[in-house]
């Protein structure tokens, strides 16, 4: 499948398969299907969809204008946080599976999708780095920064683990994923949390 062409925080694809966000495609010229990922336990089917057109298609986000194309590697998959998935040929999806931030907890689990040959592309709120790891080296990201890795899987880290924040559907302070090389990862800009009222406690 040829690759998407990138103009004005666009990507431009022809008639085919994609896996897709799921608010995609922004536009579409003649008939378009769009199905849920089907399977039992699919983490990321509430982000993703599948797409198949039978002409061009524009795949676009108002929330995420900055867009990343990516080469699959075709020996090892490459993992990419779900939400931020744009699109790629649906032939590349691995599967789908959920990366706990919390241990022993599902709360705050990120979906993320395995691809594998092909390419993809993503959509961010702001531009990507990409910083690959020598043998020994850590590199530690904030999990609404976390974008895509390829290597091993990272570790969450969550200073002050409670009992609370194992059981209940919170978020605690200062949670991150550490990265050990070797690896590439791929990360954008942190969001600003949101403020808390005046006189509440953390």
């Amino acid at each position: 499948m040829n690759a998407p062409v990138l103009e004005h925080g666009m990507a431009k694809v022809g008639a085919g398969a994609y896996l897709a966000g799921a608010a995609q495609p922004a536009a579409h010229f003649g008939a378009a299907r769009l199905v849920g990922l089907r399977g039992l336990v699919v983490p990321d089917r509430a982000a993703l969809r599948r797409v198949e057109t039978a002409g061009d298609a524009y795949f676009a986000s108002a929330e995420a204008p900055f867009l990343t194309f990516l080469s699959l590697p075709s020996d090892a998959p490459l993992s990419v946080v779900a939400a931020k998935l744009l699109v790629a040929p649906l032939a590349s999806r691995v599967r789908g599976r959920s990366l706990k931030l919390i241990p022993l907890s599902f709360a705050r689990a990120m979906p993320v999708t395995e691809l594998r040959t092909g390419w993809a592309v993503l959509a961010t709120r702001s531009r990507t780095a990409r910083v690959a790891l020598a043998d020994g080296e850590t590199l530690t990201v904030r999990p609404d920064a976390l974008v895509a890795w390829l290597g091993r899987p990272p570790t969450g880290f969550c200073p002050k683990l409670r009992i609370w924040d194992v059981l209940l559907p919170r978020a605690p302070r200062n949670l991150s994923f550490s990265f050990h090389g070797p690896a590439t990862v791929w990360f954008e800009g942190a969001a600003q949390p949101p403020r808390r009222p005046h006189g509440l406690r953390a």
